[in-house]
């Protein structure tokens, strides 16, 4: 069974020509600013609207995500079409990207399934997700991938989940979520702000404190993960749909984090 593409051609483009256009764009813009962290990770937030908004602070967690030798992912995300309890996990043997078909990691598939029981309980067709393949085929040679979509749910119960994941070898978590939705630029950099200072706190409280992140369920679990696991976290990448869009008057945030 195949995790088709539901996003292609929206969310991103697709052509795998376009897409590499996009991503040699942002790689170049980024390295006339900083060279890429040096340290090794197995666990990173990225966003997942379209690659024109949020593209570039994706792009940077991938870059440093590649210098890590695990080939195994989990990848968490929010449900946004469809309202249901608990996490769902998709049983596709592979995932369809423009560059090409992501092998299931059974290594993954068949701890959850084990220690945490988990099915499909929605069909996959999730965009907080998908935007992530094309970036994890193109950087990361030979990954295998869980898609992971969940509705309401306990963040203590996703942190479970995360703990296991990074307790066996060669084995990552890549969580999605965006930030604030529509409000004005100085506005929306308030309340994300919030988010980033608690992220790099780790702090769970402040988090609840006017973050609005549309996956703060998943940003909270990993955070609980960092705590437990003495994981440090580094923002890598703040902006807005501004700066592709130019127009300050609604805006949605974006960040790009990683845990070494």
């Amino acid at each position: 069974m195949k995790r088709e593409m539901s996003v292609a051609g929206t969310f991103y483009p697709r052509e795998a020509s376009d897409i590499l256009r996009y991503f040699g764009s942002f790689s170049a813009l980024f390295n006339k600013k900083s060279s890429l962290i040096k340290a090794k990770t197995r666990a990173v937030i990225v966003p997942h609207a379209g690659y024109v908004f949020s593209g570039y602070s994706a792009n940077i967690a991938y870059r440093v995500l590649a210098k890590s030798s695990v080939k195994n992912f989990v990848v968490i995300g929010p449900s946004h079409r469809v309202a249901f309890d608990g996490v769902s996990m998709c049983l596709a043997s592979e995932y369809l990207t423009p560059f090409g078909a992501i092998a299931k990691s059974e290594l993954i598939y068949e701890s959850l399934e084990k220690n945490f029981g988990l099915k499909e309980i929605i069909t996959h067709a999730e965009h907080s997700t998908e935007v992530q393949f094309p970036f994890i085929k193109h950087y990361i040679e030979g990954a295998k991938i869980v898609e992971l979509v969940y509705g309401s749910v306990d963040p203590s119960a996703l942190s479970e989940i995360i703990d296991m994941i990074l307790s066996l070898e060669d084995c990552g978590v890549i969580i999605s979520t965006d930030l604030s939705h529509f409000y004005n630029e100085q506005y929306a950099n308030e309340l994300d702000n919030v988010c980033l200072e608690a992220i790099e706190k780790l702090d769970t409280f402040l988090l609840h404190k006017g973050c609005e992140a549309c996956g703060i369920l998943g940003v909270e679990a990993m955070m609980l993960s960092a705590r437990a696991q003495k994981l440090n976290p580094i923002i890598l990448d703040y902006r807005t749909s501004s700066d592709a869009s130019g127009d300050e008057s609604s805006v949605v945030g974006y960040m790009s984090a990683c845990f070494v």
